[in-house]
């Protein structure tokens, strides 16, 4: 590929990630993407040869904001001795804080429906992120890695996820009057992974 197809390529998906967070998933057609680029409306083809292919390129910068962000906070708490539980609590309150930035490129993310079929490998991505979930959960829970470390993993994001999303739809607002999640966020460590020792 050269420098000139490249560019175009990060040009469309820089139009692309823009778009989404500005006017969300819905705004990425192909034709809005290009005319956001500034290129013809069948460039986007010429580089991505399906919609889901341009889509999962977008969804990838997402991801890197992600690790990125959760990176940056798992840093911060990897001292030695560092609590494991508070670290899981510094991860998910950097994923929540990602989610209420980010909602458009969040949801994009999430959306295998949309992304499936991409070729793009979105997994390779996600599971490091998914994997020190899973070790903090086992050193936590003092539970050897594996399969009971992996499920509590999963629905202690699952549980994150969902008051990402519901936050993000304003129906938290609906039953607790705010949209502090700190609260929320409290009880869900707790249930998956027993009350916190004082």
């Amino acid at each position: 590929m050269t420098e000139q197809e490249r560019d175009l390529r990060a040009r469309l998906v820089a139009a692309g990630v823009e778009l989404v967070a500005r006017d969300g998933v819905q705004a990425l057609g192909l034709r809005e993407i290009a005319r956001q680029a500034g290129v013809s409306h069948g460039a986007p083809r010429r580089y991505f040869p399906t919609h889901r292919e341009l889509l999962a390129a977008i969804a990838r910068h997402g991801f890197g904001k992600l690790t990125d962000t959760m990176a940056g906070t798992d840093a911060m708490a990897t001292t030695e001795g560092a609590d494991p539980r508070a670290r899981l609590g510094g991860l998910a309150r950097a994923y929540l804080r990602f989610a209420a930035a980010n909602p458009g490129m969040f949801e994009l993310m999430f959306r295998h429906d949309l992304l499936e079929g991409s070729g793009a490998e979105l997994r390779l991505t996600t599971l490091p992120l998914f994997r020190t979930f899973a070790r903090l959960v086992a050193e936590t829970r003092s539970l050897p890695p594996g399969a009971a470390a992996d499920t509590t993993a999963a629905a202690l994001w699952a549980n994150l996820h969902g008051l990402a999303q519901l936050r993000a739809w304003g129906s938290l607002r609906l039953v607790t009057g705010g949209d502090d999640v700190e609260p929320l966020l409290r009880a869900a460590l707790d249930a998956h992974l027993g009350p916190e020792q004082s």
